[in-house]
């Protein structure tokens, strides 16, 4: 009797130490995730530690001085912000143009802050916003590979995008650009698609439609959502995997998230009008007839089924017919059949290069090198095929979502470079989810294969795996002691025959356990080097991050550094230039220089600009590039229309840095001649070469551009060496009739001319004319006429 009440006792004792060990395992994966999240916060901070906090790049002083605005006059006065700095004459109107979601954030963080008597200045809250963000990131990396293999996939993916460098080059501390925030966005996104995919709750639905509004209100990128999610729901209905969960995951989101994105001044109507967006609409309708044939099949005979499927079928294809039909007269009209100029260019790379060379001169939208995989993603592009085939063992609903996401993000990251950003996160999460497999297959054998661990191993399996049906056997043998001296079996005990046979003991069931795991066990020592393999491979990794954190992104392209023999060089020429500018000029006085400089022109140095990086006029930059390109006189008058009274140009031929207007000019020619046909590339060519030596054409050396950025050169050295393009200029010696030199800074990075009044240049023909009008008033005198010479 005593052996019934042992085998019932240690029930509530295992499921006790079950409990215990869950709980364990969530106390410490909490923690892990708080260290990943500080890693992924600390390691983007070698930009403020090295340099100082300062904001990055081109456009972030854009989103920061669109910030600023926002914090001192409000919400509504933003939205209704019309911007007469940027786009001189035209102006722009910030509320309607730009995406919001960066600025609401950061202004909400800033707001916040304050509120708890924080006092730190909106220039901080923008330089650390992305980094905060990069740790919600992880979290939601964890979120969203545990849906699909588990917390220890999960655990390892967050930790792989905490440090992966694509995504450290957009979000180290001062990258305060739309990327900053739109990451996490798209990968929370993706989490609660998942997640309601999984569960079919329609609370993560509606959060899921919410989230997707916040990488609407982010980035122009959400279009890469609405069309893979729409991919996805269509993938699982030819596979035959439709459910009600489907239904529920993708149903509210374009119902929803259509309506919310519409909200965004941005988008607007652009949610229903435009062909990023028609693939959607297109697959909520074949999921609803799928639905409705689904429906109709659990109410009907199998006869009538039929019946009803072909009228369905019928029907279903005559209003898909009629929403193509429409779709295709909406989007007939316009030259790009409804497609944005970026959308095509990803479809076609040839197209930004042949019809809008705005885009192709953007560095970012080159295709990358097979180098630039190495260095984003590191060692995670030989994981990633093995996380593949991990998604495929076994394939569900999420591990297919997966493999459809690293499969478009791999070839979307192929035609841009920048688009390596979007890869970075799957690379992450295929990645992880092949380490967690392998660690779990090597540490297995490994544990299986260890003296003494293979008999408790098996113990343990019995006892955990079927506990209840353990105790309900002893009972029945403590119930009935002598029903087995009996020859004749009862009824009873042959149901508990049947039912032992159904279902084996534990014991056996263990037993057959670990001779599978002995069969699939790979050998110890095979094992122990695979798994110091990972480790090494991991530590690569690791290395690499670091390495590419501190000194490949870190430096802010205002601030240049170079090293030496004599040390360590800093350039602040930038600046110096913009500083220059804000007290050395009228503040109504408009500056004209390429779009590159716009942005920070109009935040560091509060000027008027012509154009600026939002390039949405490509007209007004093809006039700036133009005048670039003509000769002095030409461009005098080009920009004295403009009323502009300053010209900055950045050169590079004395230092030697390569991101120079000369490297750019042209990508001026080309967009300029695109609007004025008489501007032409093969003037500026020589034998198909560009040229600024001796050899080069006319054409160049006394275009605009080659005299500004050339202009005294050869006092520098007595050569005029450029040593960005290695070669001794053609042109030396010029002077310059229509502009003046104000200001060139330190090193010669930046150059600022001045245009010279109307007065200066016709002080000689006024002269001439005062001459002929007075020989005209004599001839007058004398009785003879003549013509008036400025008639």
């Amino acid at each position: 009797m005593a052996a019934p009440e042992t085998s019932t006792a240690a029930v509530p004792t295992l499921y006790t130490n079950n409990t215990l060990r869950n709980a364990f395992g969530s106390v410490l994966s909490f923690f892990i995730l708080l260290l990943i999240g500080v890693l992924a916060f600390s390691i983007r901070l070698f930009s403020v530690i090295k340099y100082e906090s300062v904001i990055h790049e081109f456009d972030p002083y854009f989103n920061y001085r669109v910030t600023q605005f926002l914090t001192k006059k409000g919400i509504y006065e933003f939205w209704n912000w019309f911007d007469d700095r940027t786009w001189y004459p035209l102006g722009r109107v910030i509320g309607g143009t730009v995406y919001p979601g960066l600025t609401l954030t950061a202004g909400t963080i800033w707001w916040l802050l304050n509120s708890l008597n924080i006092p730190l200045s909106v220039e901080t809250v923008c330089v650390f916003t992305a980094p905060i963000f990069s740790a919600f990131a992880s979290w939601a990396t964890y979120l969203l590979t545990k849906e699909v293999k588990g917390a220890g996939a999960g655990l390892t993916s967050a930790v792989l995008l905490a440090m992966v460098p694509s995504y450290i080059s957009r979000s180290v501390a001062g990258s305060y650009d739309n990327e900053a925030v739109a990451i996490f966005a798209l990968i929370f996104t993706f989490y609660l698609y998942l997640k309601t995919l999984n569960t079919g709750s329609l609370f993560y639905a509606t959060l899921n439609s919410l989230a997707y509004f916040y990488m609407v209100c982010s980035w122009g990128g959400y279009t890469f959502i609405i069309n893979l999610i729409p991919m996805h729901v269509l993938l699982c209905i030819v596979t035959g995997r439709y459910s009600s969960r489907l239904y529920i995951a993708y149903a509210p989101l374009v119902v929803l998230g259509t309506l919310l994105a519409a909200l965004v001044p941005v988008v607007g109507f652009n949610a229903v009008m435009t062909s990023e967006h028609f693939a959607s609409f297109l697959v909520f309708i074949i999921i609803h007839v799928v639905a409705f044939v689904y429906y109709i099949k659990g109410i009907l005979s199998p006869k009538m089924f039929k019946v009803a499927v072909t009228l369905v079928v019928t029907v279903g294809l005559a209003v898909c017919c009629a929403v193509i039909a429409v779709l295709i007269a909406l989007v007939a009209s316009s030259p790009t059949k409804g497609w944005s100029g970026r959308s095509l260019s990803l479809l076609d790379p040839t197209y930004a290069s042949k019809y809008i060379p705005i885009i192709a001169s953007v560095s970012e939208h080159q295709p990358p090198t097979w180098p630039s995989y190495f260095m984003d993603i590191n060692v995670l592009a030989f994981l990633v095929p093995a996380g593949i085939i991990a998604c495929f063992l076994p394939l569900s609903d999420a591990s297919s979502f997966i493999v459809l996401y690293i499969a478009t993000s791999v070839y979307f990251s192929g035609v841009m470079v920048r688009l390596m950003l979007v890869l970075a996160p799957a690379a992450c999460i295929t990645s992880g989810i092949a380490l967690s497999e392998a660690f779990d297959v090597l540490t297995g054998s490994i544990k299986f294969q260890l003296p003494g661990v293979t008999s408790n191993a098996e113990v343990d399996a019995g006892e955990t795996s079927s506990d209840t049906s353990e105790a309900q056997t002893d009972e029945v043998k403590a119930e009935k002691p002598d029903d087995t001296s009996k020859n004749r079996p009862s009824k009873k005990s042959k149901k508990k025959e049947r039912e032992l046979a159904e279902n084996p003991p534990a014991k056996a069931t263990a037993k057959a356990k670990a001779e599978k795991k002995r069969l699939l066990a790979l050998p110890l020592e095979a094992s122990v080097i695979s798994l110091l393999l990972l480790v090494v491979l991991g530590a690569f990794y690791v290395v690499h991050s670091v390495w590419a954190a501190a000194e490949a992104y870190s430096a802010p392209s205002i601030v240049l550094t170079t090293r030496s023999r004599d040390g360590l060089h800093v350039f602040d020429d930038f600046r110096e230039a913009y500083a220059w500018l804000s007290h050395n000029t009228d503040v109504n006085d408009k500056v004209a220089s390429w779009w590159d400089y716009g942005y920070q022109t109009t935040a560091m140095a509060n000027r008027t600009v012509i154009v600026d990086n939002n390039t949405w006029n490509n007209t007004h930059i093809a006039t700036v590039g133009t005048a670039m390109s003509s000769p002095e006189r030409a461009a005098w008058e080009i920009f004295h229309s403009l009323d502009v009274k300053y010209v900055l140009v950045v050169f590079g031929g004395l230092i030697g840095y390569p991101s120079d207007d000369i490297n750019k000019f042209l990508w001026m020619v080309r967009i300029g001649g695109g609007v004025f046909p008489h501007i032409k590339e093969p003037d500026y060519l020589r034998d198909g070469q560009y040229r600024i030596d001796s050899q080069a054409t006319p054409t160049m050396l006394n275009c605009l551009m080659y005299k500004l950025s050339y202009y005294r050169f050869v006092e520098t050295d007595g050569k005029a060496y450029d040593r960005v393009r290695r070669t001794e200029i053609g042109k030396k010696y010029f002077k310059l009739t229509h502009f003046e030199e104000v200001f060139t800074t330190h090193h010669w990075m930046v150059r600022i001319y001045k245009l010279k009044p109307l007065k200066n240049r016709i002080r000689g023909k006024a002269k001439k004319s005062k001459s002929k009008t007075s020989s005209t008033s004599s001839s007058k005198r004398s009785g003879t006429k003549k013509k008036n010479p400025w008639q």
